[in-house]
């Protein structure tokens, strides 16, 4: 153990040093899990290591990047986590737009650096989040209808598998596992660096972020539903049922209260973009429109201050193939009954490059979706649990054989439903996923959250 620690260019922390309960600490609140070691890595050498040091003992392995994954599966209970936290660096190629980012990366780490070339990778929507996570999960973001999910712009990924090996995967090298790693999640090794395809972006797009009284959600609803797929792929959008926040821009008289939010992001030339969402801030009588003119990378942190560390999440999503009139009313009353006034309903509309993309190209399979739901219970106070999942647990229930297609896998509750879950969520890829798990795999080493089996019996 001592030697162990002494060689590695990260730090060795065990339960008792000064900051085991910071460095086991992660996003949601609800996780309380007590790792026996855990490797925060310096390098891709220590990440070989701690992969053979927990193989030679049989340790329970978990995989820390950002450690924003709602499941909380960054860390392992009694066993080892390998955190990658320190290794969140990223380099720039603005000639050949691609950046080189580290597994330890959150997307703030990226948007920070490709922004100052002008280029963005297509990823998530609030800052914090990691990198890693996010992708190996598909990712979808405010690029999704013009550039695809953050995995579909990887070029190349560098991996440290089961067996201590460092492999490169790309469309070249390693084809099945970079495949694989392009939705299936961190089921097939430790991925130390990823390569984004970039993409120009204008040194200001536009938010859309405009608030409207629960009673014209109905409205604003139908108008997304008409004329939403219509718009041009630049153009992203959410509708979020949320409630007013107490800030000055709003209204004494709405704050606290349900509201219909439709929040954007439209790319491209801004005066175009202004007029491409112009329709939206004005379906109706708003409270407030905050929408606004902003570099790329400050749009992605207007959600972090409402995502703070420690307090307790649990999301769900459902993907839809229709936004009837009946579902409409239904998250009305969702929202009207919501056990926090911090939790909301998301409806993403999707389509445009995630679409056009086969199914079968990558791990990601649910590509035919136009709109998905995000269900997203957050609440501070512990006692409150049992009554914010019950509540997002209903709609995941009413909502979820729609279209009978899984999940998204970002926001998967606690998995709860097991093996069935991800045979939905990948479809016909599921059993090819189960193969290559079992070929780069074979004892189920990686056997956290949301595990591929693979032919493994451990």
């Amino acid at each position: 153990m001592e030697n162990f620690g002494a060689n590695l260019k990260g730090e060795l922390i065990r339960s008792g040093d000064a900051s085991y309960d910071e460095c086991r600490a992660i996003w949601n609140g609800m996780i309380d899990r007590r790792p026996a070691l855990i490797v925060r890595c310096g390098n891709q050498d220590d990440v070989i290591a701690a992969v053979k040091f927990a193989r030679q003992y049989d340790l329970i392995t978990s995989i820390r990047s950002g450690g924003h994954h709602v499941a909380g599966k960054a860390v392992c209970d009694s066993g080892l986590v390998i955190d990658l936290s320190l290794m969140n660096k990223v380099e720039v190629d603005p000639k050949e737009r691609i950046a080189r980012v580290q597994g330890g990366a959150k997307l703030g780490d990226l948007d920070e650096a490709t922004s100052q070339y002008n280029l963005a990778a297509p990823v998530g929507v609030v800052s914090e989040t990691g990198v890693a996570g996010l992708t190996l999960h598909g990712g979808f973001g405010w690029h999704s209808r013009k550039y695809g999910l953050a995995a579909d712009n990887l070029l190349s990924v560098d991996v440290i598998t089961a067996d201590g090996r460092h492999l490169r995967a790309s469309k070249d090298e390693n084809q099945d596992l970079f495949w694989a790693l392009r939705g299936g999640g961190g089921n097939f090794g430790v991925v130390t660096s990823f390569e984004f395809k970039l993409h120009p972006i204008e040194s200001e797009v536009w938010l859309l972020m405009t608030l409207y009284p629960l009673s014209k959600a109905r409205e604003c609803m139908e108008y997304f539903r008409e004329h939403m797929p219509n718009t041009p792929e630049e153009f992203s959008m959410i509708n979020v049922f949320w409630s007013a926040p107490d800030q000055e821009a709003i209204p004494e008289q709405y704050r606290g209260l349900p509201v219909l939010v439709s929040f954007g992001c439209c790319l491209g030339d801004p005066d175009k973009a202004e007029k491409t969402i112009a329709p939206f801030r004005q379906i109706s009588e708003p409270i407030a429109d905050l929408s606004a003119r902003m570099p790329f990378k400050e749009v992605q942190k207007v959600l972090d201050e409402d995502y703070p560390n420690g307090r307790h999440y649990y999301w769900k999503s459902v993907y839809i193939n229709e936004i009837s009139d009946d579902t409409i009313d239904r998250l009305i009353e969702y929202a009207e009954n919501r056990p926090s006034a911090l939790s909301s309903i998301d409806v993403w509309g999707l389509g445009g490059q995630v679409n056009r993309i086969k199914p079968e190209s990558t791990a990601f399979y649910q590509r035919n979706a136009p709109y998905m739901i995000g269900i997203e219970a957050n609440w501070d106070d512990p006692d409150d649990s049992q009554r914010n999942i019950k509540w997002a647990r209903a709609i995941y229930d009413e909502f979820k054989n729609n279209l009978d297609a899984g999940l998204y896998l970002n926001f998967p509750g606690f998995a709860e439903e097991g093996e069935e879950l991800l045979a939905k969520t990948y479809g016909p890829n599921y059993q090819k996923l189960k193969d290559i798990k079992a070929k780069y795999d074979p004892d189920n080493f990686f056997r956290g959250f949301m595990n591929l089996s693979g032919n493994g019996s451990r």
